[in-house]
């Protein structure tokens, strides 16, 4: 049984994945055409104003695959902007390489797309095939094969055995399209050999930075939270103190109920301490590990919430303590933002990295500019060289993807 869902799960994401790819490619092949038609103009010399243009339009579609590409495996870096200049994009490496993709891939991908996403809705058309057939001439034969004569049940149950046929090939046969599928891109988009370095390096160095933007807002954080809550407390505590000591030589019954304010201020000052070091690193998650620790940000939602997790293997303390804020940041929007009636949250391991998918049902609208804590958000992810992927359109709904690297 565990195999059969591993397999199922599998073709289900491979079956994602490919019409997913079906899009692209329509993208790659409509940039292809436009690429070749200004190419052979550039001859008469007439579409050479156009060329940087079809040159972006190129960037652009294969920017989009090797986000694509990102998402369901090893990270692809963008090479950034086209060169100004056409001769000097004409020898830039990435673009010959993204040449060379768009023309493999508009083939490939379209080709691997539809036969993955024909294979299911085959299967779907023929299985119920005996529950429709005496709405349609006996003469229009079999969906898809006009030849084969349906004059009773027993042939509509034959073709519903083929449906069966088609359902058991999309389980068997998607993952391997979708794997097919993203050949051009894992070969071509990658940078050339000498130049992944220089980009990584670049890479690091902007992550670096933005780690450290991070760790300076934390910082702020504890200090205005030290300082504006638990401050105040210690210091209400012994200003009440000084009182309860001069009060107990003029009025003892007075003192008494000074002490007694004393100990509120110092149980609050305790307790705004607790809420701090949570906020370094919630002990929680070493008492209950991820799964626990989200389980109880979920319960305590106002918003009902739908938690999802399958991580089988701990990931390192700082990658679990980021997956947590950001869940517990997300909520936190979703409730005091989004006007939703329902949240659902997933989080999972997958090819070497964490995975979690925070989605609302509310109005959506969700913009980072306007302090609602996806900033703060952003910095986090990208301090653990993750990834964060905002979509919200008006009318909702949102959804948020986050990607780590699982450090164990």
């Amino acid at each position: 049984m565990a195999y059969a869902r591993g397999r199922i799960r599998a073709s289900v994401d491979a079956l994602e994945y490919l019409v997913g790819g079906l899009g692209t490619a329509t993208l790659a092949l409509g940039a292809l055409l436009w690429a070749a038609i200004v190419a052979v103009t550039c001859l008469i010399r007439v579409g050479l104003p156009a060329a940087p243009g079809a040159l972006r339009a190129v960037r652009w579609v294969a920017d989009r695959e090797r986000s694509r590409l990102s998402r369901w495996g090893e990270a692809i870096p963008t090479p950034g902007p086209v060169p100004a200049g056409l001769r000097t994009a004409a020898r830039d490496p990435f673009v010959r390489r993204e040449l060379g993709w768009v023309a493999l891939y508009s083939l490939i991908g379209l080709v691997t797309g539809l036969v993955g996403l024909a294979m299911p809705l085959y299967a779907v058309q023929d299985i119920t095939f005996p529950l429709w057939y005496r709405l349609i001439p006996a003469d229009f034969g079999a969906p898809g094969i006009v030849w084969w004569r349906i004059d009773g049940l027993s042939e509509a149950l034959a073709v519903g055995l083929l449906g069966v046929g088609w359902l058991a090939a999309a389980i068997w046969f998607s993952p391997a399209l979708a794997r097919l599928q993203a050949w051009p891109g894992r070969w071509l988009l990658p940078p050339p050999p000498g130049v992944d370095l220089s980009l990584r390096v670049a890479e690091l160095a902007a992550t670096r930075a933005a780690a450290l933007d991070a760790h300076a807002v934390e910082l702020r954080r504890i200090e205005r939270s030290l300082h504006d809550g638990t401050q105040n407390r210690l210091v209400a505590v012994n200003v009440l103190l000084g009182a309860a000591r001069r009060a107990l030589h003029r009025n003892p019954d007075r003192a008494d109920e000074i002490l007694g304010q004393a100990q509120d201020a110092a149980e609050q000052a305790l307790g705004e301490l607790r809420t701090v070091v949570r906020g370094i690193l919630p002990p929680v998650l070493d008492d209950r590990g991820l799964a626990g620790a989200l389980a109880g940000l979920a319960g305590s939602c106002v918003v009902p919430c739908r938690l999802e997790v399958d991580v089988a293997v701990r990931c390192a303390a700082s990658v679990e303590a980021t997956a947590y804020f950001v869940v517990a940041e997300a909520l936190t929007n979703v409730v005091r933002h989004s006007g939703a009636n329902r949240v659902d949250v997933a989080v999972r391991r997958e090819h070497g990295r964490l995975l979690v998918s925070i989605e609302d049902d509310g109005h959506g609208d969700a913009d980072e500019t306007r302090g609602s804590g996806l900033t703060g958000i952003r910095r986090r992810v990208e301090a653990y060289d993750g990834r964060m992927t905002l979509t919200s359109p008006p009318g909702g709904p949102t959804r948020m993807d986050v990607e780590l690297p699982c450090g164990s």
